[in-house]
């Protein structure tokens, strides 16, 4: 039986893979990665970047994303079609490029349990493309740790919650919520609506990576300049992905 390696490799940085996610990447006879294009090159040169500084000569095989409808009318509906091709894609690549008992390594962006779709789309490949094998997961370093590292911040407040969310569901968070808020997977500039005098961010872009941009400030005075600046950096880059905290300092 195939086993699949599913590494949690940090937020971009090499010496953030943990010596087990090292070990899991070493026993690999191939890395199967998705091509999201030239817009986001990059996200497949860190990856070869890693592999070829803990496991050198170890393949890498790039699967080409398929499209996905970014305005959909059914949002779920459009994720799960779009996972399920993933899906039948990444097998198609996996019994192509590996032994029935070889072993197949996944590098995943953070944690493999945080806002990753890579074990959900394993699901479908077991369940819908009979994709037999065993799996392994390596936990990893999250955007939000690197985020509160470079800032020398603590995550929690005493005696208060902890809110980790996106920013398609920032608009609908509840006030008490907002008071210590993580927000993720922001495509604009979600710190903008909502604020109050009081709020402050956090923010930090290509977290992890020589690229890593760090603000800090009440979003009254740093909010738009903020959401320019993310303007700019994806520009630049092609891409961007960025990670906030917001907390009420009242």
């Amino acid at each position: 039986m195939r086993t699949l390696h599913v590494i949690g490799i940090g937020a971009g940085s090499p010496e953030f893979l943990t010596l087990q996610a090292i070990s899991g990447l070493s026993a690999a006879d191939c890395v199967v990665a998705l091509d999201k294009g030239d817009a986001k090159a990059d996200l497949l040169a860190l990856r070869q970047h890693i592999v070829d500084t803990h496991a050198p000569g170890t393949p890498i095989v790039a699967v080409v994303d398929p499209p996905r409808d970014r305005n959909p009318h059914d949002y779920d509906a459009e994720v799960r079609r779009w996972h399920a091709e993933r899906a039948r894609l990444l097998a198609d690549a996996i019994r192509s490029n590996s032994a029935d008992d070889g072993h197949v390594a996944f590098l995943v962006w953070g944690d493999p349990s945080l806002y990753d779709s890579t074990l959900r789309i394993i699901e479908h490949m077991k369940n819908l493309e009979n994709l037999e094998c065993e799996v392994v997961v390596t936990p990893g370093i999250t955007a939000i740790q690197v985020l509160t590292a470079a800032h020398g911040i603590l995550l929690n407040r005493i005696s208060e919650a902890i809110h980790i969310t996106t920013a398609r569901k920032l608009p609908e968070t509840s006030a008490s919520d907002r008071r210590n808020c993580v927000v993720m997977l922001d495509g604009g500039a979600g710190w903008t609506q909502d604020f109050t005098e009081h709020t402050f961010m956090w923010w930090g872009a290509f977290l992890g990576t020589p690229q890593q941009v760090l603000r800090k400030g009440y979003v009254k005075d740093i909010g738009e300049e903020v959401a320019e600046l993310k303007k700019q950096l994806r520009a630049e880059h092609g891409w961007i992905m960025d990670t906030y905290l917001l907390r009420e300092l009242d």
